[in-house]
């Protein structure tokens, strides 16, 4: 009991490390809100906030060295060992975001899609060129992966979604799919969902709190993604530069699936059927409705704001 509590006071008072837990929150809820909308990955905010890799070996520290501590009792370990705290504030900002935002945000797609589709567009479309700063495209493998993940995001946001008749079993499968698409910058679990056909049932259960579908879905998601950011960081550790060409190219892709014009936004957002992405004077034909352009380049600005406040921040935090 004494190193149980003492795990919990492992929580330190400096006040440094509460503004990186607040930070951490924060960016959470900012992973909960992009995973919400169909097209936009949280994978994408943790990767423009530079958390992504604390990330991804937080959740890989979840193996057979975490099985010892545990049976051992070694409750401090244990939770130094997973960065339990980091992990902790983290989902609790994403899950925090997912249970408040979820009923404004399909509101938002629904009344102002073109808004919503800008915002993450400029967020989206600034985070590929801050990242691509940094990738040596000189080198072939970086350059090819950068191509070939650019390429099969963008045809993967190319596809229709189906209509599934979802079991229980099925949420499970489609908690396990969608979660590797969460992890990864620019290919969103939520237009995954889309796919599948079970973006609506997932958004409904979480509505109606349908404790049996939620906990099979998390269920689903934990398996899927402590399975898959084993890969991920083998290949951070094996293949740093071209992974993170590849998460680049992922983000690339992606935003054909956030291009804010679309002969049928409304469909896109209920019913997961992709139209072709059109310029604002051909939507205004074919849709008989204002493409907003004035407002669109606001939020596309907004988009490439927020990336380059983040920046700023996080080059302050390194100078520190």
């Amino acid at each position: 009991m004494d190193e149980l509590k003492d795990s919990n006071m492992s929580v330190s008072d400096d006040p440094k490390k509460q503004a990186f837990r607040i930070s951490v929150y924060f960016k959470g809820m900012g992973m909960g809100a992009a995973d919400v909308v169909p097209g936009v990955s949280g994978g994408t905010v943790a990767f423009i906030t530079g958390i992504y890799e604390e990330l991804i070996n937080s959740l890989t520290a979840f193996n057979v060295g975490a099985l010892k501590l545990l049976f051992a009792g070694k409750i401090k370990a244990l939770w130094q060992h997973v960065n339990a705290s980091f992990l902790l504030v983290l989902f609790g900002g994403i899950l925090t975001s997912i249970f408040s935002l979820t009923k404004f945000i399909s509101w938002a797609l629904i009344n102002h899609p073109l808004l919503v589709w800008s915002y993450f567009f400029g967020l989206i479309f600034a985070s590929v060129i801050t990242m691509g700063r940094d990738i040596n495209f000189k080198r072939w493998l970086n350059a090819l992966v950068f191509v070939l993940a650019a390429w099969l995001a963008f045809e993967i946001t190319r596809v229709s979604g189906v209509q599934a008749s979802p079991s229980t079993l099925f949420f499970f499968f489609a908690g396990a799919i969608a979660i590797c698409a969460m992890i990864l910058p620019g290919i969103s679990g939520s237009f995954i969902l889309l796919l599948l056909g079970m973006y609506q049932p997932v958004i409904d259960a979480v509505h109606n709190f349908n404790g049996l579908v939620l906990i099979t879905f998390a269920a689903g998601c934990a398996v899927g993604l402590l399975s898959f950011t084993h890969l991920l960081s083998w290949l951070l550790r094996r293949f740093h530069a071209a992974t993170l060409a590849a998460l680049t190219g992922f983000m690339l892709g992606s935003l054909n699936k956030v291009w804010p014009w679309k002969t049928s936004v409304d469909s896109v957002a209920l019913g997961g059927v992709l139209e072709s992405n059109v310029w604002p004077s051909q939507y205004q034909l074919v849709t008989q409705a204002d493409p907003q352009l004035a407002g669109v380049l606001l939020m596309a600005g907004l988009g490439l704001l927020t990336v380059f406040l983040i920046n700023l921040s996080n080059n302050a935090k390194t100078a520190d």
